[in-house]
């Protein structure tokens, strides 16, 4: 197929020769391409090359469409609305993936450019929280999923009352977590079905395989890399890869642990339904005494949960009200007014078949 050069992806396959000016081949045909190799088509001003329709991990090509827009975006990310913002990263992100599983290794001034102005939105961050399970699509689940990871983590973080450069740290191990999934077949990755007992056993490597690409990075502080190992960790040492417990997990760790579990809760994939972020909560709040880190659940919840009195809310069976009262210590369960009935009141504690399913802006 031919294509512009600017729609090429890491992992594309040229099926013809690319002569420069001199017909001299510049890059040979069934060269799988890299980062390099586009930019060099682009510095040469080649237009357009013929690639494979299939990339050289056995995925179809999708030719990359809108750039113009993306590099506007990229130059001026204060300018874009913050769900746009997202869905730029998460975009980048998904190509940052294909070049690691082309083999390409990890460039963390590429990581910090892409998400450091996305995370530096904390207000933005602060009012998206509650619908930030809107943004992702269930057929890119994964991409969506580490994106989401990094704001969380670098959230929990900042109203954990970390300084900035910590809560950024944070939030750069949430986003690097899960990139050793690039050593794992992409039919495990991709799949719609339940795992087999022996993908499961190979997707429980992602952690040493992230930690493996990330190691010898300089530019990286030790604790970035002690939670990209270990944020399947569990306090009661049940998690993997190394069963570790208690106080030998590192608090990043433990950070991405809840983040990464509550956005796996309230997204929809393939193979799984969504549930509401409170239902969500009401499960962080389950396993806090057991595979999950007390402190840091509270605090996430504290932070998910904090909603002035008057916040419009829709309720599991469609009715629509607001909050009149919070109990600090049921904070998923306060006391609604339904907006059809104004004088009922609902204490929501009272009926456990009934949740907040959405927060109204």
């Amino acid at each position: 197929m031919l294509v512009n050069s600017e729609q090429l992806i890491p992992g594309c396959i040229l099926i013809r020769d690319v002569k420069g000016k001199t017909n001299q081949p510049l890059i040979p045909r069934h060269t799988v391409l890299t980062t390099e190799h586009i930019v060099i088509l682009q510095k040469f001003l080649i237009q357009k090359v013929e690639v494979s329709k299939k990339l050289s991990n056995g995925n179809l090509y999708e030719p990359k469409t809108m750039m113009q827009d993306a590099k506007k975006q990229v130059d001026n990310p204060i300018d874009l609305s913050f769900q746009e913002h997202y869905h730029y990263v998460v975009q980048q992100y998904k190509q940052l993936f294909e070049g690691w599983q082309n083999g390409l290794a990890i460039d963390i001034p590429t990581v910090r450019d892409t998400l450091v102005p996305l995370l530096e939105r904390m207000e933005d961050i602060s009012d998206a929280i509650y619908t930030l399970h809107h943004f992702a699509t269930k057929e890119a689940y994964f991409f969506h999923h580490n994106v989401a990871i990094a704001i969380l983590s670098a959230y929990l973080g900042y109203k954990t009352g970390y300084v900035k450069g910590e809560w950024l740290q944070i939030g750069f191990a949430g986003f690097l977590a899960d990139c050793g999934m690039a050593r794992i077949e992409s039919s495990i990755i991709q799949t719609n079905r339940s795992l087999t007992p022996e993908e499961v056993v190979e997707i429980k490597k992602h952690p040493t395989y992230s930690y493996r690409l990330t190691e010898k990075l300089p530019t990286l502080k030790q604790a970035v890399k002690q939670a990209i190992l270990q944020h399947h960790e569990r306090m009661d040492g049940s998690g993997y890869p190394l069963g570790l417990s208690k106080g030998k997990i590192h608090r990043y760790a433990r950070i991405i642990a809840v983040c990464d579990m509550y956005h796996a809760i309230i997204c929809e994939r393939v193979y799984k339904e969504k549930q509401s972020p409170f239902k969500a909560i009401e499960i962080l709040q389950q396993e806090q005494f057991t595979k999950l880190d007390p402190d840091v659940v509270y605090t996430f919840i504290q932070g998910m949960t904090n909603f002035p009195i008057g916040t419009r809310i829709k309720l599991s069976n469609n009715q629509l009200g607001e909050i009149v009262y919070t109990d600090i210590k049921k904070p998923t369960r306060p006391m609604i007014r339904l907006s059809e009935q104004q004088e009922e009141i609902v204490a929501l504690q009272n009926h456990p078949e009934l949740f907040i399913v959405d927060v109204l802006k």
